[in-house]
């Protein structure tokens, strides 16, 4: 049976990236000069991907990179409801690795923990070649998507000591980078707004900035995006602002906007939100919808509203938990418990879930055994006779039904 080997998935999806700077014993370290790999602190066997990264039994991923612990969700089809289950995955890696981090403070005497660094949402861009021009390519949609998106992103899951919001692209996905926030629920409201406008953007025939103000969506006026130091991209730090949005009272109408008026932070954010609400209601589910309306309203207080960022970005996994960061979102409690019971599963969840649980499959006739994971497209599996079969994650989901239970 052949296997053709494929550089990219059918389905557009969605990922999260979540980093961490980790302390032993208060002392900040450097993960792979301490540990090495995570196989060091991670108590069971764990299917090995192309790169230093293991995959985990909860369908993401692990690694060490730039001195800093990184999780990674499975890519998870865009769908209703895709970013609440990207959401939700992510903090189920979290939880697998502070379990296991739990298990080996007792094992060696030692307290392990997690400081919140930054989260990635990475959004396939999967425009067809011949629909691209100079006004309709990732280059110009990133640009476009630094000047859109930092105010209602910053309004909705800032705090006073972030500095800035990134947006790089890449060749078959564009890549947003701000703050890990350590809350689920305002997590989920950010990545539905993130995930909301960039897929409706995605779609318009020019990601020109003068489309977005015909559009009549309130822009800053002086702000500056500078390109990105490290890696290709663009940045929205607070010194490309006119002033420092991150130390300003999101509620004083003091900003100018492009198109003559004078607003809030908090207005320029709720507008933005309002004008793609139908975007992000497609992407989200009712509870995320409902939290970041409540914030973009005044209704739920902001991060920024509070004097200092709150302790539970210093302990994620123990301080970080619902309702830590915000005692308000306690109003939104039994909402989010409804919404996630009938969260159901997405295929490519599916599939990363059984090969992270080292599950064999059937195929032909042969019963196909994991032993690596290659980049987020393929599997690697080895046959009964030690050949080594090479599976695409599409072709995985069409046998969702042959794992073994």
């Amino acid at each position: 049976m052949r296997f053709p080997y494929r550089n990219e998935l059918e389905m557009p999806v969605i990922g999260l990236e979540a980093e961490f700077k980790v302390f032993i014993d208060d002392v900040a370290i450097v993960p792979e000069e301490y540990w090495r790999t995570p196989a060091a602190f991670i108590d069971q066997p764990l299917l090995k991907r192309a790169s230093k990264s293991l995959q985990l039994p909860t369908g993401g991923a692990i690694y060490f990179d730039g001195g800093v612990l990184e999780v990674v969700t499975p890519v998870i089809e865009i769908a209703p409801q895709c970013t609440a289950r990207v959401v939700r995955s992510l903090w189920e890696q979290i939880a697998f690795v502070r379990s296991e981090l739990d298990a080996w403070e007792k094992r060696e005497g030692h307290r392990a923990r997690l400081q919140a660094f930054s989260c990635h949402f990475n959004i396939s861009f999967e425009l067809a070649r011949e629909a691209r021009n100079r006004n309709r390519n990732i280059q110009k949609l990133a640009v476009l998507l630094v000047h859109l998106l930092p105010v209602p992103v910053i309004v909705l899951a800032a705090n006073r000591r972030s500095t800035g919001i990134g947006v790089r692209p890449r060749r078959d996905r564009v890549e947003i980078t701000f703050d890990f926030t350590p809350d689920p629920g305002l997590m989920a409201a950010a990545t539905a707004l993130i995930v909301g406008i960039t897929r409706d953007i995605i779609e318009w025939d020019s990601y020109l900035l003068r489309d977005l103000e015909a559009c009549g969506v309130p822009l800053i006026d002086g702000l500056n995006p500078g390109r990105h130091i490290a890696r290709n991209g663009w940045l929205a730090r607070e010194s490309h602002f006119p002033k420092n949005p991150f130390a300003c009272d999101i509620d004083v109408c003091d900003w100018r906007t492009r198109d003559g008026r004078t607003m809030s932070l908090r207005e320029i954010a709720h507008e933005i939100a309002s004008h793609f609400r139908e975007s992000i209601r497609r992407v989200a589910d009712p509870f995320s919808v409902r939290l970041l309306d409540s914030v973009l309203r005044g209704e739920t207080p902001s991060l920024l509203d509070l004097d200092e960022r709150p302790a539970a970005y210093d302990d994620v996994g123990h301080a970080s938990r619902w309702g830590s960061v915000l005692p308000e979102l306690m109003n939104f409690a039994m909402l989010m418990h409804e919404e996630s019971r009938r969260l159901t599963r997405s295929g490519y969840e599916k599939v990363f879930l059984n090969l992270g649980r080292l599950r064999h499959i059937r195929l032909a006739g042969e019963e196909l055994t994991p032993i690596k994971i290659r980049g987020w497209y393929h599997s690697i599996f080895r046959a009964p006779n030690g050949e080594e079969r090479l599976l695409s994650i599409d072709q995985l989901l069409r046998h969702l039904g042959s794992f073994e239970n």
